[in-house]
């Protein structure tokens, strides 16, 4: 079902931008947490993106997500479902997620995507623009950073 879904995409990246545009304009977990056991604050000094993620994790599961930003469409949407793919995956998961992203999005010679990413695969065309690879990759390291620690505020 997968590859059918986006085989098509290919040629024309229609899909592609239907999803990030969606995502963008509509994010999914958008918000704060009255408590949250982890948080980091991400910043893009090259095109002044920001993303706020806050997590509760609870005996290392992610039980809830969400995230405030202000940035590109592309920086916003990889936020979004990043936070759409964390909920009920435990913070070891999450890490091997982050790797995986990163690993791809900066390997431009990677043909396919990981199975793991699920509709993440959307924002392959922006590894073509090493540039934009940085917006979408703000909200993952983000989240790296917020897992390092737990939250002091």
């Amino acid at each position: 079902m997968r590859q059918e879904r986006y085989s098509n995409v290919l040629e024309g990246e229609d899909l592609y931008k239907e999803i990030i545009v969606d995502h963008s304009q509509s994010p999914r977990n958008q918000g704060t947490l009255e408590k949250p056991t982890h948080r980091h604050h991400g910043y893009n000094p090259l095109c002044g993106d920001e993303i706020e993620l806050q997590l509760k994790v609870n005996d290392g599961c992610i039980e809830q997500v969400v995230f405030e930003g202000s940035g590109c469409a592309i920086s916003q949407a990889s936020a979004s479902m990043l936070t759409q793919q964390l909920k009920g995956m435990t913070t070891e998961e999450a890490t091997t997620l982050i790797g995986t992203f990163k690993t791809w999005m900066k390997d431009r010679q990677a043909e396919e995507c990981p199975e793991s990413l699920g509709d993440i695969e959307a924002l392959a065309g922006v590894r073509s623009y090493p540039v934009r690879v940085k917006c979408a990759l703000l909200a993952w390291t983000t989240l790296e950073h917020a897992l390092a620690g737990p939250s002091s505020g």
